[in-house]
């Protein structure tokens, strides 16, 4: 009895790992609007970003155009006049690596000494990176204009 149990303590870490999945990638959308035929809104700069019409990567994996362990989605946006017919606006969805704040989970936005408005969003669930808005970008704003306003 005695032989056969530290026989299996030997095997232990074996079987463990028999049991343990290993951890798949986030997977996250990649596309740019940058990249987008004239007349096409295929990244939703413009309009709802359709995830139906992407199929999300895996961040590790060979379709990755950047590895990552989390989803990143950029906003820029011009003020009014800015171009001719409106405004002008970009987005960028993919993988990323380091996120400039250090966490995820949130957005930092500013504006460029030119007046262009940009968002960073950094999330770490599947798919996470496909939404059109973020309450805690908009929840910051309004934070922001309370302060300012009171101050």
């Amino acid at each position: 009895m005695m032989e056969f149990s530290c026989k299996l303590i030997l095997h232990l870490p074996v079987l463990m790992m028999l049991f343990v999945h290993e951890s798949e990638a986030v997977r996250c959308y990649q596309c740019s609007s940058a990249e987008d035929k004239k007349g096409e809104d295929n990244c939703g700069a413009y309009r709802k970003f359709d995830k139906w019409s992407h199929i999300a990567v895996e961040c590790n994996s060979e379709e990755s155009h950047m590895p990552g362990s989390f989803c990143m989605k950029v906003t820029q946006q011009s003020p009014k006049g800015f171009i001719w017919n409106g405004r002008w606006r970009q987005v960028i969805r993919r993988c990323a690596s380091v996120a400039d704040t250090g966490v995820t989970g949130v957005c930092n936005w500013g504006v460029y000494e030119n007046g262009i408005y940009w968002e960073e969003c950094y999330c770490s669930e599947d798919e996470c990176n496909s939404s059109n808005t973020n309450v805690l970008s908009v929840g910051l704003l309004l934070l922001c204009l309370i302060i300012f306003r009171y101050h």
